[in-house]
């Protein structure tokens, strides 16, 4: 036994890291997959508080979990008041610690059991319309395939070509989401002979973040549906999936950390010919992206044109009041403030979406690519 060892500095006992060398004691860290118990390992001792921060096993592990992760270029902890200034001496240690702290909270956050929703906050547009408004993406929202008695659904412009795609683009209630799931249900046409339904050949999903400045997407209000705002030249899609055989229900490979809260679903190639004028069509009755989001504790801010982003991480966000997400403290931190606006406002578009709910158009005629009112009751 060499007498040189170092001891523990918690209790006078030979330091495990010490007796197998930190290239082997890394190996071993490294094969631990739950977030949990590097937060644990990390609370042994102070030697292994500073092994773990010194070689970012929780980043690491981030980036294993959703390799998403890594277009992190930094991570910052947001608190309400100022920060104290740092030596530059030990400004170099202090930045892993941060981001120790913060990859510590995050990996919690992507493993967690919470129950998965809906994070669908707003329609951004459709890459065409039939008839707009009554056949709009915004009918995508609405669980119901028929609303005040008429067919509520989405319908793609006619198309000679079978192979022609669609694209439909929606805001997530939060720039990080943890999807898992993606559901989309193709419409059937119960007034027209047979009861065709007019589903894509196949699906791809694509997550990201708009390029766009803030309100350029919005609700979706003209004709075009807002084909200029979803062009793919105006965003960054940090994840791509595999094409998928057209289904109600997408699971995905893995579970996936959108960043940015922008989701476009790629409706791959038609089956549906209508008879009225030989075209085939696209129909889609409700869509959902299911995950969780990851506010308010994790925000990012995008403002690299390259696409990196940083990851700001609010300590005790999650446990705001209603009074303090509306009142603010002179004493706020710039930073926090700002965040906390962010929140507020999507807070406040959520909130406008399940009060009045999907917009409903009751004039016009409900078509499929030309099919009439007549039909409704054929």
């Amino acid at each position: 036994m060499d007498g040189d060892m170092e001891v523990d500095d918690s209790g006078g006992r030979w330091d495990f890291l010490d007796w197998v060398g930190p290239d082997t004691s890394s190996c071993i860290f490294q094969l631990l997959d739950d977030p949990a118990d590097l937060a644990r390992a990390a609370a042994v001792s102070r030697s292994w508080r500073r092994f773990v921060i010194g070689r970012e096993f929780c980043k690491v592990l981030c980036r294993r979990i959703c390799p998403e992760v890594a277009s992190f270029t930094r991570a910052v902890v947001v608190t309400r008041l100022p920060p104290a200034a740092e030596s530059s001496r030990d400004s170099e240690f202090r930045t892993r610690e941060r981001d120790h702290v913060v990859y510590s909270y995050l990996g919690g956050a992507l493993v967690s059991a919470k129950p998965s929703m809906d994070c669908i906050l707003h329609c951004i547009g459709a890459s065409s319309t039939d008839y707009f408004p009554e056949e709009t993406i915004e009918n995508t929202l609405d669980p119901r395939d028929r609303v005040h008695h008429r067919p509520s659904y989405w319908s793609s412009g006619g198309h000679e070509d079978p192979d022609a795609p669609e694209s439909l683009t929606y805001r997530l209630s939060s720039d990080l989401c943890m999807i898992h799931e993606v559901r989309v249900q193709p419409f059937q046409a119960f007034f027209q002979t047979g009861n065709p339904i007019y589903a894509s050949k196949a699906v791809r999903i694509r997550m990201g973040h708009s390029k766009l400045p803030p309100g350029e997407e919005s609700f979706v209000t003209d004709e075009n549906e807002n084909r200029k705002a979803i062009a793919d030249e105006n965003y960054v899609w940090t994840y791509t999936s595999p094409e998928f055989p057209m289904l109600p229900t997408f699971k995905l490979p893995r579970p996936v950390l959108c960043i940015g809260g922008v989701v476009k679903i790629e409706l791959l190639g038609r089956i549906q010919k209508q008879a009225s004028d030989h075209k085939y069509y696209i129909c889609v009755c409700h869509a959902q992206v299911i995950g969780r989001s990851l506010s308010p504790d994790f925000m990012v801010d995008i403002s690299d044109p390259a696409a990196y982003s940083i990851l700001k991480y609010l300590p005790g966000a999650s446990n705001l009041c209603m009074e303090d997400i509306i009142n603010s403290d002179a004493k706020d931190s710039t930073e926090w403030h700002s965040l906390v606006a962010r929140y507020r406002q999507m807070r406040h578009v959520a909130m406008v979406n399940m009060l009045l709910g999907p917009v409903q158009f009751m004039d016009g005629e409900d078509d499929v690519g030309g099919v009439t009112d007549d039909d409704l009751y054929m």
